[in-house]
């Protein structure tokens, strides 16, 4: 099960979480976001990082030609759009794309089928909020076939990671608020806590 740690606004918190085993990084270039981060300032980050380490580059509805500039600006791996976009806007973009499904209580999965060969991470849906919102939906209600394929998000922390591993076994969870001591500012004992729990669960 592969890591990845959002929100990242400093080199300091980049660095600490790569240091503990961190699989991917995530930059949200979301304006709306209070972990925006600007695409220059995200260089100079990235810049600094292992090659190994997988730079993530978060979207909400932006044009596909801002997506494009801001992948090559921060030398990205991958785009994570948590819009509304649909398959015909990842063909377009043609890069490597994680889809974002916000979940509701009634959620059709059949409907991952509109986005066949896309990679999916699921978080809980929020009438208010694109992105992250710190919260579990019903793990319960994801498909057991599908389970190992997706990336999970929303809630995860220390106090759970165990359940998740159990449970959904995922190929990857999505952390961010749940090791923070401000929006965009990881705490470093709660950091350094989630890695310590995960790697005595992690398979």
């Amino acid at each position: 099960m592969k890591i990845k740690i959002c929100g990242i606004t400093n080199i300091e918190d980049a660095l600490l979480c790569q240091e503990l085993g961190s699989d991917a990084l995530g930059f949200i270039f979301y304006k709306n976001s209070k972990r925006y981060i600007k695409p220059d300032d995200a260089a100079d980050i990235i810049s600094a990082l292992s090659p190994f380490t997988f730079k993530v580059g978060v979207f909400v509805n932006e044009p596909i030609e801002n997506v494009r500039l801001i992948f090559e600006t921060a030398k990205l791996n991958l785009v994570q759009l948590h819009g509304n976009e649909d398959y015909n806007y990842i063909k377009a973009l043609n890069l490597p794309v994680i889809k974002s499904i916000r979940v509701k209580p009634d959620f059709d999965y059949a409907k991952l089928d509109e986005y066949p060969g896309t990679n999916f991470l699921f978080d809980n849906y929020s009438h208010d909020l694109f992105g992250g919102t710190g919260e579990a939906f019903n793990w319960n209600s994801i498909p057991a076939n599908i389970r190992n394929k997706i990336i999970l998000a929303g809630g995860i922390s220390a106090d759970n990671i165990e359940k998740v591993i159990k449970i959904i076994n995922p190929l990857a969870v999505d952390i961010s608020s749940s090791i923070e001591s401000s929006p965009g500012k990881k705490d470093i004992t709660k950091t350094k806590e989630f890695f310590s729990v995960l790697n005595k669960n992690r398979r």
